[in-house]
């Protein structure tokens, strides 16, 4: 179905509220060079109270401090179009690779869905974006095309994104309460390639973009319900391989944010497992057409696994307490 006028403007302006939020989020803590943890330590039940009642008001200072910030150094700003553009642009790529492989075949779906979120809520402005496929899926093969298309899409895009991160000047970012953003194993392979070591509390906004990028197509590619990689695994391995491998990726996960609360003082791995818990128990269409995929797909499937090992990262976020 060909969307719209109203569609176009209705996406579109999520798209731009999204636009405002990330660049918004781009200026401040974590990615940016605002700092904007309150500075406030409750010793009593009252006082965390009065501390919770008054962030309304406090939130809205921040916002104002902030515009008085930007109007005072705008290269605030330029930094925070520098996030967020290289955001949107990784997350548009993604769900472009979806929408135009179901027009490919023939799937009705909407136009991408952007998630804005106040700057803070969400740490990149964002909670992503995705599309709401409306028809059946016709085949095993259209489900693996448009379940892996937007994951490969999003990937090449944060490339170039990535390499302009490390050939940019570093910033120095704010360190509150030591926060530490694991790096997963593509960063490492493009730092050892170009001879640069990004340390804690340093990066630049394309930089801070790719790595928010890669813990997207991470997540995405979770071999679990109706994510990218749970249609892949459904394509590849079928209904009950699905199954289980959404049962065990949760207890693994499950486990692992244990783990790493104590050892890494991550809590990261917590809302990685919630993720996972909702979405096993999402059980995934079939489609009309079980043929087996061919043999391309499978190696086109082993080579979404290689990008999921570059981008997966256990606990995304630790902190040194």
């Amino acid at each position: 179905m060909v969307p719209t006028w109203r569609a176009y403007l209705r996406h579109g302006l999520f798209l731009l509220i999204t636009f405002c939020t990330a660049t918004f989020a781009g200026m401040l803590f974590p990615f940016g060079r605002v700092d904007t943890l309150p500075d406030a330590d409750p010793q009593s039940w009252a006082e965390l109270a009065d501390f919770i009642f008054s962030l309304p008001v406090k939130y809205a200072m921040l916002i104002g401090s902030v515009l008085e910030k930007i109007a005072a150094d705008p290269s605030l700003l330029f930094y925070g179009l520098c996030f967020s553009t290289s955001l949107l642009f990784i997350l548009l790529s993604h769900e472009l690779g979806h929408y135009i492989a179901c027009r490919i075949y023939r799937v009705d779906a909407t136009l991408p869905y952007f998630i804005p979120t106040p700057p803070m809520v969400g740490p990149a402005g964002t909670f992503g974006a995705f599309i709401k496929i409306l028809s059946p899926m016709p085949s095993r093969k259209a489900v693996f095309d448009i379940g892996v298309a937007g994951p490969i899409a999003g990937f090449v895009a944060l490339i170039p994104v990535l390499t302009i991160g490390l050939i940019t000047s570093p910033i120095l970012q704010n360190t509150y309460f030591g926060i530490e953003f694991s790096k997963p194993l593509l960063i490492r392979f493009f730092e050892f390639a170009a001879g640069i070591q990004m340390q804690q509390g340093i990066g630049n906004p394309f930089y801070f973009a790719a790595w928010v990028g890669l813990v997207v197509t991470a997540l995405n590619l979770m071999p679990s319900g109706q994510l990218d990689g749970g249609h892949g695994i459904y394509a590849v391995l079928g209904e009950v391989v699905h199954r289980w491998a959404g049962r065990i990726s949760f207890a693994v996960m499950a486990t692992l944010s244990v783990v790493g609360w104590f050892i890494y003082s991550s809590p990261s791995g917590f809302l990685i497992a919630i993720l996972l818990g909702v979405m096993m128990r999402i059980k995934h269409p079939r489609p009309y057409d079980e043929t087996p995929l061919d043999n391309k797909r499978r190696l086109v499937a082993v080579l979404v696994l290689l990008i999921f090992i570059l981008s997966f990262v256990p606990f995304p976020i630790g902190l040194e307490i």
